[in-house]
């Protein structure tokens, strides 16, 4: 009897501690891991430097509450904005994507202050699950059951530039967009479509909003995916890969715009605590140190992947979704039977997010179990 609720299907393996890019379970078995969490554990596991720094934060201080200074915040902040285009942005802390998400929202209502509050979004994109973002999130199969959804969100279909300019309205805010759609199934916004999506932004005074939460902390291997495409954000959100395992997520503004929130505007209890943002900080400088191999290690993943027999390859960097065309939940199973851990989105996509310390040994590794399993 499990006392949880049912919230999860959840595969019938315990794991138990991991080493490097792999995980191992009870009875010691070892698993090759290109899930990494859903892009969670960028340093893979038990990386030294991160443990070291979690320990002697939790020996020092845990918790401190926003009320006072937080050292610890003003490091991570710095580190964020020395790789944003604009010098003067700004840092909220939240403790997910979905907090980022919600604060992303309330920014660009705020920066408005009621005069414009419509945002546009797309189909198969995914903010989180909590009002506004689920809201903001254009899938029926996220929505169902928990309507009425707020109000003040237009979908429109990704790299389709003409739905975008129909979804337009007076008092739209702002547009939200994945460069990268994840849960929806690794799906890439074409260069074309982002520049159009940007020179309307500025032609029509809207707010750009980019959701890193999975593309972002050198996913792609730039250290924001945006940076791959010619426009520039208004606010950047962060979550998944920024603390290495521990929960932090991040809202990044212009200063411009941050300057729409001021004290009573938002807020958040355990955001930006000194543990979390002390990993952070040691996440994303050994991140910066790893994008030339990221960028190596995916151009040879990419290059091993088109080897298989799928229906399409879609991604970039250590972020990939094979799309088969049929249901992936076996394909899953089977690998996991065989030490790997991959995960099926969309139905039918296989999603590969390995943690961004691997090396050509491992995608080697990954690709012999999944092509003899495609193969069959």
């Amino acid at each position: 009897m499990s006392y949880l609720m049912n919230t999860y299907k959840r595969l019938p393996v315990k794991f138990v501690r991991g080493e490097g890019v792999y995980l191992y379970d009870e009875q010691g078995r070892r698993y090759l891991d290109f899930l990494s969490g859903i892009a969670v554990n960028s340093l893979g596991y038990s990386d030294p430097d991160l443990v070291h720094a979690i320990c002697q934060q939790a020996k020092e201080l845990l918790h401190v509450s926003n009320l006072f200074e937080n050292p610890w915040q003003e490091e991570l902040a710095g580190l964020l904005i020395d790789r944003f285009w604009d010098k003067g942005g700004k840092v909220f802390f939240a403790n997910s994507g979905t907090e980022a998400n919600e604060g992303a929202i309330k920014l660009a209502r705020k920066y408005f202050d009621g005069k414009r509050y419509r945002i546009i979004t797309f189909y198969k994109g995914f903010h989180g699950r909590t009002y506004g973002s689920m809201s903001a999130t254009a899938q029926e199969k996220i929505h169902k059951g928990f309507e009425p959804l707020l109000e003040g969100f237009d979908y429109a279909e990704l790299n389709n530039f003409d739905s975008v300019l129909k979804a337009l309205k007076k008092d739209t805010a702002g547009i939200m967009l994945e460069v990268i759609q994840g849960e929806g199934g690794v799906n890439p916004a074409t260069e074309e479509f982002l520049g159009k999506v940007g020179e309307l932004c500025k032609k029509e005074g809207l707010l750009l909003i980019v959701d890193e939460v999975q593309t972002g902390v050198g996913r792609t291997g730039r250290f924001y995916a945006y940076e791959h495409y010619p426009i520039k954000p208004d606010i950047v959100t962060l979550a998944k890969g920024l603390g290495g395992g521990v929960p932090i997520g991040a809202l990044i503004a212009s200063g411009e715009v941050a300057k729409a929130f001021v004290p009573g505007s938002h807020g958040s209890t355990f955001g930006g605590n000194p543990l979390a943002c002390k990993a952070a900080s040691v996440v994303v400088r050994k991140v910066i140190d790893l994008l030339p191999q990221i960028q190596r290690v995916g151009s040879y993943l990419e290059m091993r992947l088109r080897e298989l027999e799928v229906k399409e390859l879609r991604g970039k960097g250590l972020m990939w979704g094979l799309e088969l065309g049929r249901d992936c939940t076996h394909i899953v199973e089977k690998a996991l039977k065989m030490g790997l851990v991959v995960n099926c989105t969309a139905g039918s996509v296989i999603r590969l997010l390995p943690p961004l310390i691997i090396r050509e040994e491992h995608v080697d590794e990954a690709m012999e179990v999944l092509g003899r399993i495609i193969h069959e």
